[in-house]
């Protein structure tokens, strides 16, 4: 940890218990079409893919999807932001990180990121927040955690990346980004936390 230069965060699962939140917001749409509320199965592909890949899950007939589209366009995430359950420890955990080490965060998250951090008073907490809408291909592949590496001009090996998901594995592994595997015994990380305090013990803050 000696040579790590910037802390990169996953959103949810990492920053924030957002299951109430997600579930809500897409049985929410599906409900508008008449369609059944999500699966437990495909409420685990919500919680880590980007928005419109989520809807093409739910909505297998192209027409629907069209539709699915149309709709979410319209409505707005900020009914639901209330619900994400910001995790015990994130704010005083970015206070201490600087100015020692540079903070981003890479999710696949889109469109309601900034909606995120402004209702729970994180704006302004990240050097950089890099979402969907900033790269061509959204995680597994590696884009998201490239694009802070290169902001920075560090080496992959000099951040860490605090992810809870497969793909989160899967990208920090392709980006060479040291991943601390938050709450997910089954990754295959460089280091493993349960909760934030233990980053902090980790960096030494």
């Amino acid at each position: 940890m000696k040579d790590i230069k910037v802390v990169a965060f996953d959103c949810d699962g990492v920053m924030f218990d957002s299951v109430q939140a997600n579930m809500d917001y897409y049985n929410s749409i599906l409900d508008h079409f008449g369609k059944p509320l999500m699966t437990p199965e495909q409420f685990v592909h919500a919680h880590m893919h980007t928005a419109n890949e989520v809807l093409a899950n739910l909505f297998p007939d192209p027409e629907d999807l069209k539709a699915a589209f149309e709709f979410r366009k319209k409505m707005s995430y900020w009914p639901f932001i209330k619900y994400m359950k910001i995790e015990p420890g994130l704010k005083s955990l970015l206070k201490k990180l600087r100015p020692k080490y540079k903070t981003a965060v890479a999710t696949n998250r889109s469109d309601t990121m900034r909606g995120v951090l402004l209702e729970h008073g994180l704006e302004g907490c990240f050097d950089i927040v890099v979402s969907a809408l900033d790269v061509k291909n959204p995680k597994p592949h590696p884009d998201l955690l490239i694009k802070i590496v290169e902001y920075f001009g560090i080496k992959p090996s000099e951040a860490i990346y605090v992810g809870d998901s497969v793909l989160d594995e899967m990208a920090a592994k392709a980006a060479g980004v040291p991943l601390v595997a938050y709450n997910n015994k089954d990754l295959s990380a460089d280091y493993h936390i349960i909760n934030l305090k233990e980053l902090e013990a980790m960096l030494t803050i």
